[in-house]
Order: C-alpha cells, then sequence, then structure tokens
C-alpha cells in the first residue's frame, strides 16, 4: 500500500503539538493533539507518515517561494513523490491547506528538526528531495535555493553538508568531487576516504529506510548514493595523478 493513502487518518492516535498538530486538527476535528510535545515515534511505518506529510507541507510552501505557483511544480509534487490517481485527493487537501495558511515554513522545520533528532541522514534527505522538486521546472530559483537554505540550517546543518547536497545533485561529469565529499582539495587521500565511508553509511538507502525514509522516494537516495561513489573514484583519480 502506498504510504500516501489514509495519509490524513493514518495519524490517529499519534499525538504531538505544534504546526503539524493544528494542521492535522484541522481535518481530524481535533483527533489530533495540539498541545503536546513533539516526540520521536517508535513505529516505522509511523516515521514514514510523519516524513511524507512533511514532504507535502515543506513542497507546498516551496512552491510559492518565488511567488509564481507553476503547473509543473504542482505535477512535480505527484509524479516525482509518486502519488497514485487515486490518494491524490487527500494529498492535495494536505497540500494546498499548507500552501493557503498563513504559517510560514519556518515552524514546520523546527518540529521536523525535533522529530528527527539525531537522524542527521534524513533530515539531510528532506533537503534532498526538496531541490529534487524544485528542479521540476528546469532549475532551481534563487527564492527556492534560499529557502532550502534556510530549512537546512533550521535542521541544523551546516554550509558544507547544504553544499554537499546541493553539488551531489549534478550530473557525474560535471560535479565537484571534494564539494560531494565535504572534503577540501588538499586534504590527503586517508582523510578524505574516512568522509566518503562515514558519507556512504549515512546515506545507505536501507538506512534511511528503516529510519522513516518511505520506498516512494528512496530513488534519490539512492541517486545521491550514487554521487558520493562517483566522487570518491573521481577524488582517487585525481589523487593518484
Amino acid at each position: 500500500m502506498s504510504i500516501w493513502g489514509s495519509l490524513i487518518g493514518g495519524m490517529i492516535g499519534f499525538s504531538f503539538g505544534g504546526p503539524f498538530g493544528a494542521l492535522l486538527g484541522s481535518f481530524l476535528g481535533g483527533k489530533v493533539s495540539i498541545g503536546g510535545k513533539s516526540r520521536n515515534s517508535s513505529s516505522i511505518e509511523q516515521n514514514q507518515q510523519i516524513f511524507a506529510l512533511s514532504l507535502i507541507v515543506l513542497s507546498a510552501k516551496l512552491s510559492k517561494a518565488d511567488g509564481i505557483v507553476t503547473k509543473e511544480e504542482l505535477i512535480a509534487v505527484k509524479d516525482k513523490l509518486k502519488i497514485p490517481d487515486k490518494d491524490i485527493d487527500e494529498v492535495s487537501k494536505i497540500f494546498n491547506k499548507a500552501k493557503d495558511e498563513s504559517t510560514g515554513y519556518e515552524p514546520y522545520a523546527k518540529q521536523i528538526a525535533e522529530i528527527y533528532s539525531g537522524n542527521i541522514g534524513v533530515l539531510e534527505e528532506v533537503i534532498n528531495i526538496l531541490f529534487y522538486i524544485a528542479e521540476a521546472d528546469g532549475e532551481v530559483s534563487k527564492e527556492e535555493k534560499d529557502m532550502i537554505a534556510e530549512i537546512a540550517f533550521i535542521f541544523g546543518l551546516s554550509q558544507t553538508q547544504f553544499e554537499s547536497i546541493q553539488e551531489s545533485r549534478k550530473s557525474s561529469d560535471k560535479l565537484n568531487p571534494y564539494i560531494v565529499l565535504e572534503s577540501n582539495p588538499s586534504d590527503d587521500l586517508q582523510t578524505i576516504r574516512k568522509r566518503y565511508i562515514k558519507l556512504s553509511k549515512d546515506n545507505h538507502p536501507d538506512l534511511l529506510m528503516s529510519k522513516g525514509v518511505p520506498v516512494e522516494v528512496i530513488d534519490e537516495s539512492k541517486n545521491k548514493m550514487r554521487s558520493i561513489n562517483v566522487a570518491w573514484e573521481q577524488v582517487q583519480k585525481l589523487k593518484n595523478r
């Protein structure tokens, strides 16, 4: 069953506050507690639901970052996140509610950072997929990039981590391997290798899925992993010249 099916109803019984609690409470008639503090879920399925909800809400906020909601961006949310036709009506309710409400993206980003505290790989994957969605109309606008950068900052990611994610979106022949591997050209090969091993572990699709990244969007995790591997191969060639 798709993670998008019964997304709203699937959150019943999971009590958390903040903007997500208020948003869901508007759909569920107050069945979701909006007064408590966000907490980690022990269920992989529930983590997946929260991740999916986070993507929909932040995608909605991102879609109007440059003041224009294009048809391509709306199609991207459906197609790139692999939302089945049978589930699009329910997902659209959440998307439109988040897009039209006055609450900004910052409170949602802060709550996501709290929910996934300690799971840096998951937070990085949210940023990775936001770039994926922003690329729908052919390029990422300055406003979109600035918003994604601010979300990354709220998540606690460093500038180096943010630039690594952004660089990994490029094709293999255009990416800077040192940026992808969060390293400098002056670093020795052993130092870069340690960085490569850590990035490979943190970004492994199997690990991310165990932390709550849904299978529907795991292809982007695999693409990022490929970029990390390509970057390491390129660095080895450069260093062995």
